[in-house]
């Protein structure tokens, strides 16, 4: 067996976890890893998409903003699939809107399932890798956590917590051969993105040095590749994937 069969071995045949899998990043992030031969579960609040039957997907309801169904929607992986040993916590929400008219609940609402649900989600995973002396935590961020955008104060500030809490947990549990990132990724094309006004969509490419906007699937490599094995000295990093527009 050459050298690249031997990763690609070693790089298929996981449990994966993607929350909030049901459609954009999250989606592609689980397909991706699906076409590598893992067993792959989501997590979703809405509607199943047709993608998951198609690519046996398992789907498991859960709003991650409660504890107890965060800890149930584990369970029923683990026994369907067996122990979780890639997390990618990508379920989030948006409430914006600028300071002066935000409520204090769309602050803390944002927060509590971006920021505290990734916590929730991998203080369960964690557990079973710890056991395993295995596992690979990938937290979904974005470049607004780290330049800021104009009516996401509560975004931006959830997104940039994740940067804490993952660089947090990668020293903490270094020790076990778990490894934590954050992928920060810019303007990218989804159902949301897609939604704006066109003058819109190209102002947003033409601020970005490559000119452009990105893809899901373009999000879900950089994902894929931090939880392969080629990746396990990496870890506390921020990788952003977004055209170079964080560099200011």
């Amino acid at each position: 067996m050459t050298d690249i069969e031997n990763q690609e071995e070693a790089n298929s045949g996981r449990t994966v976890l993607v929350t909030g899998g049901n459609r954009g990043i999250g989606l592609a992030c689980a397909l991706n890893f699906a076409a590598n031969g893992n067993q792959v579960a989501i997590t979703y609040r809405g509607e199943i998409p047709p993608e998951a039957n198609e690519s046996d997907l398992l789907a498991v309801r859960c709003d991650v903003t409660d504890t107890e169904q965060v800890d149930a929607a584990f369970t029923s992986v683990e026994d369907e699939l067996g122990p979780i040993e890639v997390l990618v916590a990508n379920a989030g929400i948006t409430r914006d809107g600028l300071v002066l008219r935000m409520s204090d609940d769309d602050f803390t609402s944002v927060l509590d399932a971006n920021l505290t649900g990734a916590f929730r989600a991998a203080r369960r995973a964690v557990k079973g890798m710890m056991r395993g002396r295995w596992g690979r935590i990938v937290l979904v961020s974005s470049i607004a956590g780290q330049i800021g955008q104009t009516g996401q104060a509560n975004y931006a500030a959830s997104k940039a917590g994740l940067v804490g809490l993952g660089r947090s947990l990668a020293k903490e549990f270094a020790s076990r051969n778990i490894t934590v990132n954050v992928v920060a990724p810019g303007p990218i094309v989804t159902d949301m993105l897609a939604a704006l006004p066109e003058d819109q969509l190209q102002a947003y490419a033409d601020a970005v040095p490559l000119g452009r906007l990105g893809h899901v699937d373009e999000i879900a490599a950089a994902v894929s590749f931090l939880a392969s094995e080629e990746a396990s000295y990496i870890t506390g990093a921020v990788l952003p994937v977004d055209g170079g527009l964080s560099m200011g």
